[in-house]
C-alpha cells in the first residue's frame, strides 16, 4: 500500500497570504478608530441634548421637521384616549395635554405633556404613551380626597397627606370630614383615622379644630368642644366614648369638656342665654 506524504506545518502552504496579512492589519488598526468614532458620537449626542433644554433647540427643531414630515404620511392625532380621570376638570387636562386632533402624532413631546399633566392639583402620577400610527393615551392616578379644610373662611378639598387638590365645586365633597385652622391638613390623617374605628363619636363630631397646630379640639353637633390632650388622642377618645357609656357626657347642657390632664376632667356648662346676646355658629360645610 503506498504511504500517503503530508506537508510539515511549516510549509509555505499553510502560511496566510499577503491579502490575509493585510487584512489582519487593517482590522487591528480599525478598532481604536472605532472607540474615537464612538466617543465623538456620544458627545455630540451630549450637546444635543444640552441644546434640547432651550426652546428652538436643536432636537425640538428636528421633532418638529420630523413630526411634519410623518404627518404627510398620514401620522397624525386622531384619538386621544385618557383613562383614569375622575376629579380632574377635563378642560385643564386637555390645556396639559397640549395635543389636539389632527396634530402631528410625531410633532411635540411626551415627557413635556407628562410634566405639565402631572403639575395639575389631582394628579398625583401620569403616563403619556403614544401609539402609533394616530393614537395618544393618558393614563391619571389622581389624589384622593380625603377631607374638607376650612381655613381664613375658605374651603379646600385635601388629600391624606395634606395636598391642597381642589379649591372650586367643594359643595360636591360636603360628605367628607371638616378639619379647621392652621396645620390641621398635615396631622388630619391620624385623628381622622381614629374617629373611623370609632364610629359611636365620628357621627356626633361636626369639625376637628386644631388648636396652635399642636392639638385638636372637637367641635361637636351639641355645641360642645372637646378639648384633646397633646399627643394623646386616642387615649382620649377612648375616655371619652366611656364617659358617654356611663355619664352621657355628650348629652349634656355643655359648652366644653376638657380632657387635656389624664387624671382630670372639666365640664364647662353653658351659660344661662342673655336676650341680648347670640352665641356664635359652629362651623358649618361648605354649601
Amino acid at each position: 500500500m503506498p504511504s500517503v506524504k503530508r506537508a510539515p506545518r511549516n510549509s509555505v502552504k499553510d502560511r496566510p497570504d499577503k491579502w490575509r496579512i493585510f487584512l489582519r492589519k487593517q482590522k487591528r488598526l480599525l478598532r481604536p478608530a472605532a472607540w474615537i468614532a464612538a466617543s465623538c458620537l456620544a458627545i455630540l449626542l451630549i450637546v444635543v441634548v444640552a441644546h434640547t433644554a432651550a426652546p428652538g433647540g436643536t432636537l425640538t427643531t428636528m421633532r418638529d421637521r420630523l413630526g411634519n414630515a410623518a404627518a404627510g404620511a398620514g401620522l397624525r392625532v386622531t384619538d386621544v384616549v385618557i383613562e383614569g380621570r375622575a376629579n380632574t376638570p377635563e378642560p385643564l387636562l386637555r390645556a396639559a395635554i397640549g395635543v389636539s386632533k389632527g396634530d402631528p402624532i410625531l410633532g411635540f413631546s411626551v415627557e413635556q405633556a407628562r410634566a405639565r399633566i402631572a403639575s395639575l392639583n389631582w394628579v398625583e402620577h401620569a403616563t403619556v404613551e403614544r401609539r402609533l400610527p394616530s393614537t395618544l393615551v393618558v393614563v391619571l392616578q389622581e389624589r384622593s380626597p380625603f377631607a374638607v379644610w376650612q381655613h381664613q373662611g375658605k374651603f379646600v378639598v385635601i388629600d391624606r397627606a395634606g395636598q391642597t387638590v381642589a379649591n372650586q365645586d367643594v359643595a360636591q365633597f360636603r360628605n367628607l370630614p371638616l378639619v379647621v385652622g392652621p396645620g390641621a391638613p398635615v396631622a388630619a390623617a391620624a385623628l381622622l383615622d381614629a374617629l373611623t374605628e370609632r364610629p359611636s363619636l365620628s357621627g356626633r363630631i361636626v369639625a376637628g379644630v386644631r388648636v396652635g397646630e399642636r392639638r385638636w379640639n372637637l367641635r361637636m353637633n351639641s355645641g360642645a368642644d372637646v378639648m384633646l390632650p397633646e399627643g394623646h388622642e386616642i387615649e382620649a377618645l377612648d375616655r371619652l366614648i366611656k364617659l358617654q357609656q356611663e355619664h352621657a357626657v355628650l348629652d349634656r347642657p355643655l359648652i366644653a369638656i376638657d380632657m387635656r390632664l389624664p387624671d382630670k376632667l372639666v365640664l364647662r356648662p353653658k351659660p344661662e342665654p342673655r336676650a341680648d346676646s347670640t352665641p356664635p355658629p359652629p362651623p358649618k360645610k361648605p354649601t
